[in-house]
């Protein structure tokens, strides 16, 4: 059954032509996953389709009695209600209405929700739009419409939600950049790309390969009209014999191939590896401790960042997290403790609040306040050129930042930093309004990227992609590292924790929640799991000691080069950096190795009981 059709769509805004002769449908059942880069028209279409935009031309037809239900980027609420008064307001035709405030309840615990009596204009911009969240999901509807829903959840609350939106019998529109997501839920990809709309019969997967299938088929299309192309050219530069009807047709048929338009080449955000040098001092932490009134963020935390670090945080919300990358940045104090922070260190800090972005300002402005031009391998780059690998060309440059879209805003605050050449770049939340294709190419440029990556993020897939350390925040100030990335996390804990599926909610366990979730589980699925490496793990155990033989030669051989250009102090200069980059990663070879040899230990030990 067909719930939306729309057809001929035809919308611009400002100079920008966001669908140009576009159709779109939705059928029962179907959930759609819409992608496309920012600034494109993705949330002006689920406007539309939900009711709350007009196209400038074309139809929308929605079937008779549907019922819909939206969740704006930015949900607003009516001053003075309570949490659960503005569910309850929001919900008043709800099947249910005497189960619907238990509901509600449960539901707001499932996103870390617990005074169900605060006043919504008390809240901060990630709790409003989970109480929005969980106001959208108690609806009895047909379909539902959900901008960015996984934008403020952390990792449990964001599978709670994948399970929701799994068993959910409607259908659903909804964007999302969170990779993973995508996979488990869709089951129909639509991505919007200069002005149109490309249907893909998959989840996100399916997706990458359906879409190279189609730039294959794309691009083989172009190669035979440019070779056809090139024979009518000749043709016509022979000269018609005689103005027949057929050569006149001819004629014709050649300036229709000479008129198609062949297929649009996709601009990529080129991101230029740029930073300072970072010496031989980073950053040092030691006794860290940091509480809000009886609230215990971070205890006794110690941890000296290597070059070349990658490390990623997790936890829930209002765990600490921010609040420790703010301790690295100096905006926040700690309450003891000391941060010791290096003389070459230059810190960008991509914050979740685009600090000190000036809206009034223009696009060239914004990045001419932070450099002019900025260093590449390929030279000098003024910002403006930036700016254009940015995807954003000169006829946006010129206006101002207040008219560009959510996530372009993220990517203009993100070059803005990158312009600063930084040597450690704090990270919070990344994912967030950040399209996939700036993503992909933001953790490519994070590969080559010469300093310290530190990021907090819930996005599983980009955690697994980029760092290869994890600080989990575990309640009661205690932050416990992990090597890998997020699977490899979730392997270690499993092992650390036999019976329990997920990390636990550090806001349930300490209202002794989590000690129950175990309880009437079948005593077969509670046997602890078997010990044993990860995939990383293993594949790490096995080449780790060849490495650390390898660097050690490297080293031996740099002492040798140094003795040796005693008197060339350039070439020592470079030798002596070389060596101590040598020396910081076979220390941590070295910690890597003792880790995986005390793992295969256990793991031996644990066989031989078995």
């Amino acid at each position: 059954m067909n719930l939306v059709t729309a057809e001929h769509l035809t919308k611009s805004y400002t100079e920008r032509l966001l669908f140009d002769d576009t159709d779109f449908s939705i059928n029962e059942n179907e959930k759609i996953g819409l992608i496309g880069i920012n600034g494109t028209g993705k949330s002006t279409l689920l406007k539309i389709v939900a009711g709350l935009e007009e196209p400038d031309l074309g139809t929308v037809v929605r079937g008779r009695n549907l019922d819909m239900r939206y969740l704006p980027q930015n949900p607003r609420f009516t001053p003075g209600d309570t949490i659960l008064q503005s569910i309850v307001r929001d919900n008043e035709g709800h099947e249910h209405p005497w189960d619907l405030e238990s509901q509600a309840k449960m539901m707001l615990t499932k996103v870390g929700i617990f005074d169900f009596d605060a006043k919504v204009e008390t809240l901060s911009g990630g709790q409003r739009k989970r109480v929005a969240l969980v106001s959208t999901l108690m609806s009895d509807t047909d379909l539902l419409i959900l901008d960015e829903p996984t934008n403020h959840l952390d990792s449990e609350m964001a599978g709670w939600l994948e399970d929701y939106l799994k068993k959910f019998r409607g259908a659903i529109l909804m964007i999302t950049h969170d990779r993973y997501f995508l996979d488990s839920v869709t089951n129909r990809i639509a991505e919007l790309d200069k002005g149109k709309l490309y249907s893909y019969q998959a989840n996100y997967e399916g997706y990458l390969k359906l879409k190279t299938e189609r730039l294959d088929m794309e691009n083989a299309t172009e190669r035979k009209r440019q070779s056809i192309l090139k024979v009518e050219l000749a043709w016509m530069q022979r000269g018609a014999r005689a103005r027949s009807t057929k050569q006149k047709a001819h004629i014709q048929r050649y300036e229709a191939l000479r008129d198609q338009k062949g297929p649009e080449l996709d601009k990529e955000v080129e991101l230029e590896s740029v930073s300072s040098r970072l010496g031989r001092t980073t950053v040092e932490i030691k006794g860290l401790y940091k509480a809000y009134e009886e609230k215990v963020l971070i205890k006794d935390f110690n941890y000296i960042f290597l070059k070349d670090d990658r490390i990623g945080i997790i936890g829930p919300n209002g765990s600490g997290k921010s609040t420790l990358m703010k301790m690295i940045a100096g905006w926040v104090r700690p309450d003891a403790g000391v941060i010791e922070i290096g003389q070459t260190v230059k810190i960008g800090y991509f914050s979740q609040e685009n600090e000190d972005m000036d809206e009034s300002l223009k696009v060239i402005d914004y990045i001419r306040n932070a450099a002019e031009y900025v260093k590449t391998r390929d030279g000098s780059v003024s910002a403006s050129q930036m700016l254009e690998r940015f995807l954003f060309p000169p006829s946006v440059q010129h206006t101002t930042v207040s008219r560009l879209s959510g996530g372009e805003k993220r990517r203009l605050y993100l070059l803005r930093i990158l312009m600063e050449a930084p040597n450690i770049l704090l990270l919070d939340e990344p994912t967030n309004d950040l399209d996939i294709r700036t993503l992909t190419i933001l953790e490519d440029y994070l590969d080559g990227f010469s300093g310290i990556v530190i990021a907090v993020s819930h996005d599983r897939y980009f955690l697994d992609r980029v760092v290869r350390r994890i600080f989990a925040f575990e309640g009661q100030g205690k932050v416990t590292q992990y090597e890998g990335g997020y699977t490899d996390y979730q392997g270690a804990y499993d092992r650390m924790n036999p019976g329990r599926d997920e990390p636990c909610d550090t806001k349930r366990a300490a209202e002794k929640k989590c000690s129950q979730e175990g309880k009437g589980r079948d005593k077969k699925n509670s046997r602890p799991k078997k010990l044993r490496f990860t995939y990383q793990e293993q594949k790490d155990w096995e080449v780790i000691e060849d490495e650390i033989q390898a660097l050690e030669t490297e080293v031996e051989e740099l002492d040798k080069a140094i003795e040796e250009a005693a008197t060339d102090f350039i070439k020592l200069k470079e030798l002596v950096e070389k060596k101590e980059q040598k020396e910081a990663a076979l220390e941590g070879k070295m910690e890597r190795w003792m880790y995986l040899n005390d793992l295969a230990e256990q793991i031996a030990a644990g066989n031989l009981q078995t």
